[in-house]
């Protein structure tokens, strides 16, 4: 009896250990991340000439918004911004289009050769996105030659490569799959097509995995550089990662202009994830398990 007392504070002052060392750890990991964050916003309200300066702190002194003026005013930012807004809202509709509907054929309709169809677009994710494009660039180069708004140096040049992506017809496949066949079957015998069965049923229920589909395809797209790096060659048809680029392309770099347009950039995307963690959080977790 007395060595079972002895042992239960032992227990909880391991217990307590551990569970003050994972705090640590976390606390560590989380400063970590959020550190490179800190100074990119404070860096953003200095002057160019406090930047590196011995007396400069994390709290700006003096507060300047000479960086955010120099980047409307001094710089196509609008333009920029825009480009960013209808490729990423345009390639997000597209890809929730798509990647669902070929989701729903590989999850609840079967044909010949579905699973070897299946498996095939699997393993084109394993190519990386760097050995396409060469061969993208020359279809785009092609595509311009007939089609004036189509191809290189134009948004939907840009807009092309991402419209399917395999990563996000795996992803709704997987949410599909949960849904019991019966409810089909009922919806078929009451007379409903196929389009309208994915319509008002299927979709409604994988709402959690097109969420999850729309955060990953929104972050993806606003923060995509090398395609639209290599596409884009005018003002007009620049996004906004390749824009923050350039101004540091010069001998001398703004870094508070680059830092302030790095802010202003990542503000849409947290305002996204916001709106939508909870719907994001129940989509990783709803899509792990099958019923």
């Amino acid at each position: 009896m007395s060595d079972a007392r002895v042992a239960q504070p032992s227990r909880r002052r391991i217990r307590t250990v551990s569970t003050t060392v994972t705090y640590l750890l976390l606390a560590a990991a989380t400063i970590l991340m959020i550190a490179p964050w800190v100074w990119a916003l404070s860096t953003s309200f200095k002057r160019s000439q406090d930047v590196f300066s011995p007396n400069s702190g994390i709290i700006p002194t003096p507060f300047s918004l000479q960086a955010y003026e120099r980047i409307f005013t001094e710089t196509p930012f609008g333009t920029y911004a825009m480009n960013s807004v209808i490729v990423t809202a345009c390639v997000v509709a597209l890809n929730v289009l798509f990647d669902s509907c070929a989701a729903y054929a590989f999850a609840k309709l079967r044909f010949p050769g579905r699973d070897i169809l299946f498996w095939l677009l699997m393993i084109t994710m394993m190519i990386p996105m760097q050995v396409n494009l060469i061969p993208l660039y020359r279809m785009m180069v092609w595509a311009h030659r007939y089609f004036s708004w189509f191809g290189v140096d134009t948004l939907a040049g840009i807009i092309a490569p991402g419209v399917v992506q395999v990563f996000g017809i795996f992803l709704m496949r997987q949410f599909f799959m949960s849904i019991p066949d019966s409810m089909l079957e009922a919806a078929r015998l009451d007379g409903a097509s196929e389009f309208q069965i994915l319509r008002r049923i299927v979709l409604p229920i994988a709402a959690p995995g097109l969420a999850t589909l729309t955060i990953f395809t929104f972050l993806g797209t606003w923060n995509d550089f090398l395609w639209p790096l290599l596409v884009s060659s005018s003002e007009s048809t620049r996004t906004l990662p390749v824009g923050l680029a350039l101004l540091a392309r010069k001998n001398s770099v703004d870094w508070p202009g680059t830092m302030a347009g790095a802010v202003v950039s990542a503000v849409p995307m947290v305002i996204v994830f916001l709106l939508a963690q909870r719907k994001f959080i129940d989509g990783l977790t709803a899509g792990s398990t099958k019923e």
